[in-house]
């Protein structure tokens, strides 16, 4: 059995940097991807929410947003598309009350991908639950 890949939502990007930030589990997951060589994941539109958050000072970082986005990447999560296709599905969810159109194009992009989210966000956690997505609760 292949393990799919994981893709953090934002949330799951800044929890990860922080000591104890992941639930076990979540801390499992992703050793266990690594460990099967399944891509670990973050979409651009993540860098776009960091950017926000530092933005309206609801977080502070030690550097400016592009640096500490590019850290991951340097870490060896990897970036992943932000096609008009995954755009326009972002739009046509099935049976989708995602109101957030962050939180709509990170699904598109794991039903497109076949990810795991890994994620604390209450809406992407019950639409995984309708069965719509996979998702990994951080």
């Amino acid at each position: 059995m292949s393990i799919s890949p994981i893709l953090l939502d934002t949330c799951a990007v800044i929890w990860a940097t922080r000591p104890d930030g992941l639930s076990p589990a979540a801390q499992h997951a992703l050793a266990e991807a690594e460990r099967a060589g399944a891509p670990i994941y973050v979409s651009p539109i993540s860098a776009w929410e960091l950017g926000m958050l530092v933005a309206r000072g609801r977080i502070a970082l030690l550097e400016p947003p592009l640096t500490w986005f590019g850290g991951l990447v340097e870490a060896g999560v990897r970036m992943t598309d932000l096609s008009p296709a995954i755009m326009v599905d972002a739009s046509f969810l099935p049976q989708s009350r995602l109101r957030d159109p962050a939180d709509r194009v990170i699904a598109a992009t794991a039903r497109a991908l076949g990810c795991r989210i890994m994620t604390r966000d209450r809406p992407l956690l019950e639409y995984a639950a309708a069965g719509h997505i996979k998702a990994i609760a951080c």
